[in-house]
């Protein structure tokens, strides 16, 4: 069984992005990891597939609807899968989840955009709120990816050589030491 990715977007032209190159897309091709992004504007109302309204308490930009949000994340069926929300306000994302997550059957996010995402979807949907630290990106595809690749890269078999995963920053709590390469002398 492959490492399953579901990504639910407004932009699934983003993906693969940097998702698909290098060992990490050798490894997809290899049937280690799959990618499936789900457009969240087909899941939108009427005419114009909205996806947003005003937030009900007032104040500026538009959030994103629970019924829309819903609609989509039921199409997946996440099952064993953890569903991510990349947010500002989630938990640190850590190497020790990587790994974790790469242990499992997989991943479905929820790429938000605008305010966000209203919050009775996140707890009705037992969304897991998980930030790259204290700044806010227009929207979740870019958190998405680096979890990801951060995830991805820890599966057996998509590295080239696993001994480079077991020995690097994290692994073991500390950060790496500095690598040098030849010329042994270079600018003096």
């Amino acid at each position: 069984m492959s490492f399953h990715a579901s990504i639910i977007t407004l932009y699934p032209d983003a993906f693969p992005g940097p998702l698909g190159v290098s060992i990490l897309e050798r490894a997809r091709q290899d049937g280690l990891w799959r990618l499936e992004t789900v457009d969240l504007r087909a899941h939108g109302l009427g005419k114009h597939r909205q996806v947003d309204d005003k937030p009900a308490g007032g104040g500026p930009g538009l959030v994103i609807r629970p019924d829309v949000a819903a609609a989509a994340l039921d199409t997946l069926m996440p099952g064993a899968r953890p569903v991510l929300y990349p947010s500002p306000r989630g938990q640190p994302f850590t190497y020790a989840q990587a790994r974790e997550w790469a242990a499992g059957p997989g991943l479905v996010f929820f790429c938000g955009r605008f305010e966000g995402l209203d919050q009775r979807v996140i707890e009705q949907r037992q969304m897991l709120e998980v930030s790259l630290g204290d700044f806010v990106l227009a929207g979740g595809e870019i958190a998405a990816m680096a979890i990801l690749e951060a995830t991805l890269r820890l599966i057996p078999g998509v590295a080239g050589n696993q001994s480079s995963i077991e020995d690097e920053s994290f692994s073991r709590g500390l950060l790496e030491y500095p690598h040098y390469t030849l010329p042994r002398a270079w600018e003096n």
